[in-house]
């Protein structure tokens, strides 16, 4: 089939920009660039962040991806795309040239369904850009996920696009059945040892650079110690991080980024069933000229070092994985099977069989053997994402440990149908770390936290923090103690006094020496469950003269299902029955707070 020239595909390009947190926006802007390439388009698949967002006035075609995080949140790698759009600055007309599309991914249980897709539609018809399609709404409560709308919008994009920018004479496009080409070629080396080896590589950037997620310092954990009682099912850990020498700076309200790794017995496994030699070095080399090698990676690079440090090979895989998958089955069954679980019709059989029991890729391929095999190994990185830092907010003062970071952390164990339970990457593998064990590193680097607290040591806090959400209050009295602020209102909320209570003798301590006030809410300690926001509403007076009369700041962290808005309508009764507002009043009330930086939430799910 004839191929376009340099001169054909120049006028044929197509931008993909995605923010994605978890990885699902970032597949989906993958499936839509290799789309794009099947239609013979000149595809770039690039996170927001990492785009010049001022080159966005010389592009005449762009799709944005767009996850929303917490309470309606920008994804971290488009945050300062977000700030850059939304400058007031910006002539109307700058995106005139630009025809666009915005998908957005989000999940409908909670308040701020895809706002950040709706919210970014919008300001780009503001600056002139051209929509190509109505915003799509993904949403993950939908049981076919958001491929519902992902299949239906897509085929209605490429309609338009297709439209605007028909195939040249004599192209068609690429058949679904004909298998791309990889991103990258593995050029392995001899068996001699020679270059640079991946540990000097790593060491040599790390003694050079601040730590960052290229170059993460690797900290000595000083312990690991479990707060809850050996008979709650919450397993939650205090683990102590020694950064000495980091140069690591943070106040409370930072984020401490982690990096972990695969299990050696599970990196085994995956290399037995590819049949890889796990010590086998190699170089990647890009198929297209100006794609950029994989900025984690070092290289050269061993498969042991790959698959423990890179390959994500414990998530949940996206539909793409089968998809890719399936042109690499010999077998007739295993083929057909993975054909039907991406095609359209076989959507709610996927579901069941990979996202509601939480099935990992490597038990995937576990299930498929004879595909697995055949899988080329040039294919790895397409197939597999790489591994996600995780993110978990400091629950230390430097003030109080100068040369140390806590973090509170909930071990992730729970049960499907499948004989084995699921575990979290991360969480399972910092519990295991023994820190009597010298060797045993977490690479790590620090990132600013969403949460601000008030510099003026008069502004009182009223800090509502359930469950592990209480970590970066702990990070914040602890400072503000330091500082000799007073006013430190804590709202705490457990299962059982006894069971659950974290840090409960530091926070008794406290209140004893007058430095805070504690509010401690146990849900199953009696008949009827008693929350936070039942002990707000308890203690109205209270809130009412901190917030109306003292001016002070209220911070809300912990899980975003329904505790915020639980917490929300109480703030909003306190406003009313104490301030003397009506319900629009006390709604408006909680929104100048929240647009003052006064009421500032970071919740997840």
């Amino acid at each position: 089939m004839p191929g376009l020239s340099a001169g054909e595909m120049e006028g044929r390009k197509i931008l993909v920009l995605f923010g994605s947190q978890t990885g699902t926006a970032q597949d989906t802007a993958e499936r839509i660039g290799r789309e794009a390439k099947r239609r013979h388009f000149r595809c770039r698949v690039e996170a927001l962040d990492a785009f010049g967002v001022a080159s966005l006035i010389h592009e005449p075609l762009v799709v944005f991806v767009c996850a929303t995080t917490g309470q309606g949140d920008p994804p971290d790698n488009m945050k300062n795309f977000w700030r850059f759009i939304f400058r007031k600055n910006l002539p109307p007309g700058s995106l005139s040239r630009m025809d666009y599309a915005v998908l957005g991914l989000g999940d409908s249980s909670y308040p701020k369904f895809n706002f950040i897709a709706k919210k970014l539609h919008k300001r780009l018809l503001q600056l002139g850009g051209s929509p190509m399609t109505p915003v799509a709404l993904g949403d993950d409560q939908h049981d076919l996920g958001p491929d519902a709308v992902i299949d239906p919008w897509l085929l209605d994009l490429w309609d338009k696009v297709l439209a605007l920018y028909p195939l040249p004479p004599g192209l068609l496009i690429i058949s679904p059945e004909i298998t791309l080409p990889p991103k990258f070629t593995f050029q392995f080396l001899e068996e001699d040892g020679s270059g640079l080896s991946e540990g000097s590589f790593q060491q040599s950037q790390l003694s050079r650079e601040p730590p960052s997620e290229l170059h993460p310092f690797a900290a000595r954990m000083v312990s690991n110690r479990r707060v809850t009682s050996e008979s709650h099912f919450q397993d939650v850990r205090l683990i102590e991080l020694d950064v000495t020498g980091s140069g690591i700076e943070y106040t409370a309200g930072d984020v401490v980024m982690i990096q972990p790794h695969n299990a050696p017995e599970e990196v085994q496994l995956f290399c037995s069933l590819l049949r890889l030699d796990p010590d086998r070095r190699f170089v990647l080399r890009p198929t297209e000229s100006g794609t950029p090698l994989p900025a984690h990676l070092p290289q050269p690079c061993s498969i042991r070092h790959l698959v423990t440090h890179y390959l994500d090979i414990t998530c949940v895989p996206h539909r793409s994985f089968f998809e890719l998958l399936a042109h690499f089955s010999t077998h007739k069954l295993e083929q057909e099977k993975l054909q039907e679980f991406n095609s359209a019709q076989g959507q709610e059989e996927l579901y069941a069989y990979c996202n509601r029991p939480r099935r990992t890729t490597l038990e995937v391929l576990c299930d498929f053997p004879h595909t697995t095999c055949a899988i080329p190994c040039d294919y790895l990185l397409d197939l597999i994402p790489r591994i996600r830092p995780r993110a978990f907010s400091i629950a230390s003062s430097m003030l109080v440990r100068p040369n140390c970071i806590e973090i509170l952390l909930a071990v992730v164990r729970y049960k499907t149908f499948l004989s084995k339970p699921r575990r979290g990457l991360c969480s399972t593998w910092l519990a295991s770390l023994d820190p009597q064990n010298e060797a045993a590193r977490v690479p790590l680097w620090v990132k600013k936290g969403g949460m601000k607290f008030p510099a003026e040591p008069e502004t009182p806090v009223v800090l509502i923090g359930p469950g592990t959400g209480v970590a970066p209050f702990r990070a914040a009295i602890q400072e503000r103690v330091t500082q000799g602020k007073q006013g430190n209102c804590l709202f705490f909320g457990c299962r059982q006094k006894a069971k659950d209570f974290y840090c409960q003798e530091e926070w008794e301590e406290l209140v004893k020496r007058g430095f805070m006030m504690l509010f401690v809410a146990f849900s199953r300690d009696q008949e009827e469950k008693i929350y936070v926001q039942h002990r707000l509403k308890e203690n109205k007076a209270l809130i009412w003269n901190l917030v109306g009369c003292q001016g002070a700041h209220i911070y809300l962290a912990g899980n975003a299902k329904q505790m915020p808005e639980g917490v929300a309508e109480a703030l909003k009764s306190i406003f009313q029955s104490e301030g003397g507002l009506s319900a629009l009043e006390a709604e408006d009330y909680l929104a100048n707070l929240e647009r003052a930086g006064r009421f500032q939430a970071e919740t997840w799910s």
